[in-house]
């Protein structure tokens, strides 16, 4: 039997305490002092949680291109620069290059991530071929081939995922967006989109959409941010992708309002899948956010917007939690996978 101590993450904040496992299985959980030397130390947190990743992308990493820091010219659909890779790549290209992501989040403790699936029941597809034989979930809201509403189409990925991820109001007609955005609600699965990424958009017709949250809001107002708020909408931020696109970060006035906050990495063909990275990034450039907050943004707070009630103050929440080192915050143990660093 062996022993883990520190600091526990709970959904109350730190607690002080201890862990004995054997085989990933938490036999005991104690407050205070361990009663035996732990073999690790540091934060005994949740398993990680990526709210928003594009991971189809990730094969363009590895071809060294000097990609364009302009958000349209890069990913808006139909055109970007993105849009015309994945549609000159081979399927095992796209697979393989999900395949690479998917293991660097299951090396660093990531046991779900939120992926927006371009390319339609294909891109479905992709993603599921990729999982096949992993120990990771994965929350698919899947994309339209079209610019505009087909039933048959929208019923089809609603039928093989967990909803619907759009990329922006600006980018296709209003009245088909809310037709995809009912279609989506009435067969009760979730509905995400990019919002104010590079520019206000208007939070009306937003919030008319009924998202479950959004992505970015980086030029969203301050009574902008009150509305998301109020309507229990929490916000996926994306710090390191803002920073390629030259993109100016709201973070402070999201901390202001005291809007719900997830992290995700955005993506894989810019930044690394790895949301402590994206973690480690947030926390270098912002003093405002305590390390509970920071780490609440990827484990209880992703956990919430899936309606999960979870706590790793649980004797049957084995294999659901890992070890932070408390300076660097990197994986220093992660009983899922048997890997001891």
């Amino acid at each position: 039997m062996k022993y883990i101590a520190g600091e526990i993450l709970t959904k109350n904040g730190f607690q002080k305490g201890y862990f004995s496992f054997k085989k990933g299985n938490i036999i005991d959980i104690g407050k205070g002092v361990c009663p035996k030397k732990p073999f690790v130390k540091g934060f005994i947190v949740p398993s990680l949680i990526n709210a928003h990743t594009h991971i189809g992308d990730s094969f363009i990493r590895k071809k060294k291109l000097k990609l364009p820091k302009d958000v349209e010219k890069l990913v808006a659909p139909p055109d970007g620069l993105k849009h015309k890779l994945l549609e000159d790549a081979s399927d095992k290209e796209i697979i393989n290059g999900m395949k690479e992501s998917i293991n660097e989040m299951k090396d660093n403790g990531i046991s779900c991530f939120f992926d927006f699936r371009e390319n339609g029941l294909k891109g479905i597809n992709h993603l599921k071929k990729a999982l096949k034989n992993t120990n990771i979930s994965s929350i698919i809201l899947s994309r339209p081939n079209q610019q505009k509403y087909e039933k048959e189409e929208i019923n089809q990925l609603l039928k093989n995922s967990q909803g619907i991820g759009l990329s922006s109001i600006l980018d296709q007609e209003y009245s088909e967006l809310e037709k995809i955005a009912k279609n989506t609600k009435k067969m009760g699965k979730m509905f995400a989109i990019h919002a104010s990424e590079r520019i206000r958009e208007d939070i009306d017709q937003i919030l008319d959409l009924k998202p479950d949250f959004l992505i970015h809001m980086n030029y969203a107002s301050e009574s902008d941010v009150i509305r998301v708020k109020d309507s229990n909408i929490p916000i996926v931020i994306c710090p390191r992708s803002n920073k390629f696109f030259g993109l100016k970060s709201n973070i402070d006035l999201f901390s202001k309002i005291g809007v719900e906050i997830m992290l995700g990495t955005d993506n894989a063909m810019v930044n690394t899948p790895n949301v402590l990275d994206e973690l480690t990034f947030l926390k270098n450039m912002t003093g405002i956010f305590s390390i509970e907050n920071l780490l609440n943004m990827i484990t209880y707070n992703p956990r919430k917007a899936l309606n999960l009630d979870y706590s790793i103050l649980d004797l049957n929440s084995s294999n659901e939690f890992m070890v932070l080192d408390k300076k660097t915050l990197r994986t220093l143990y992660i009983p899922r996978n048997q890997r001891e660093i």
